[in-house]
């Protein structure tokens, strides 16, 4: 620590020296934020993806150029050690927000010096995919699930249907069991998207409390997603693939709001069906999700180039 009075180091740190590290190794700088307890890290710039992005390309197409050419960023700021097997980033190509699923309309109080909660958006046109959908998955026989689109594509079901609860239940237990969902599904079941291939995935399966019909009280889920990873949050894509559900089986009406509540940090979404839409064949509405949103940091990481871990690792 700095001594007090000291004449070389002001109250902000302007005279601390800096670890020392290669003239040669690239300097990456985030913007460290959570939204229901689920980590987001922000590339304010990468100039591979803004260049891409001034070219024209679709998201989706920008992502495949990006991976190819600059996928070391990726896997330096997201695996370890800068990052986790939960870690979610995003890269600013835009001030519109634009997402692999299409655009997405976000709206954050401002009173004139900062951003405040709690913080929303309307969703892309979401679907029910499948209902009552009769899965056999190991371990656990037969159970019936519903598969819906918000954004991305998930399968719904009680925890109850596989012999667990997902308020008491032990977390390891939830994600195996709806793993194991997840995969039988993929074998069992053809998805098709209306706009594009490459979105036409199952990107996991959300168990739920069973509590679908509406009600004031809040409904509890887990999202286990690719591969095996948990939202800290109800999940954003997930409430709106649920609401846009419970539309379709005429469980809840327009503007009516339903509250979620993620079982592993307890934190709440709202989520309401705003507007009936068609996308493809399919009725579909837009969904307005909400929720806090908070500032976590600021962060500068650097890569140098004889660090032969310099692009992060992962393991299970």
């Amino acid at each position: 620590m700095a001594e007090q009075g000291g004449g070389d180091s002001d109250a902000d740190g302007a005279g601390r020296a800096l670890p020392p590290h290669s003239p040669s190794g690239v300097v990456l700088q985030t913007v460290e934020m959570h939204t229901g307890g689920e980590p987001l890290r922000i590339i304010p710039r990468l100039e591979a993806a803004e260049q891409a992005a001034a070219a024209g390309l679709s998201l989706l197409s920008l992502r495949r150029e990006v991976a190819a050419r600059q996928d070391h960023v990726r896997r330096a700021l997201m695996h370890e050690p800068r990052g986790h097997a939960g870690m979610y980033g995003a890269v600013v190509t835009a001030v519109r927000l634009r997402c692999p699923c299409g655009p997405v309309t976000a709206f954050v109080p401002w009173d004139g010096h900062r951003s405040g909660n709690p913080v929303r958006f309307h969703s892309v046109p979401a679907f029910a995919a499948a209902t009552d959908l009769a899965i056999d998955v190991p371990g656990h026989g037969k159970v019936v699930v519903d598969i819906s689109y918000g954004g991305t594509f998930y399968a719904f079901l009680s925890a109850e249907q596989l012999g667990l609860d997902v308020c008491s239940s032990r977390t390891r237990d939830l994600v195996s069991a709806a793993s194991a969902v997840t995969e039988a599904v993929k074998k069992q079941f053809k998805l098709h998207h209306p706009e594009s291939e490459d979105l036409a995935f199952l990107y996991g399966t959300i168990l739920t409390d069973g509590k679908d019909a509406f009600s004031e009280e809040p409904t509890t889920n887990i999202c286990v997603f690719a591969d095996e990873q948990v939202d800290r949050s109800p999940t954003g894509s997930g409430v709106t693939a649920r609401i846009a559900l419970q539309y379709h089986k005429g469980l809840i009406q327009l503007d009516q709001t339903r509250t979620f509540r993620s079982s592993t940090t307890g934190s709440l979404f709202t989520g309401k069906a705003v507007k009936a839409t068609r996308f493809g064949n399919y009725n579909a509405v837009i969904v307005e999700v909400s929720g806090e949103a908070f500032y976590t940091g600021t962060a500068t990481f650097t890569v140098e180039e004889e660090d032969p871990l310099k692009h992060g690792f992962f393991f299970k």
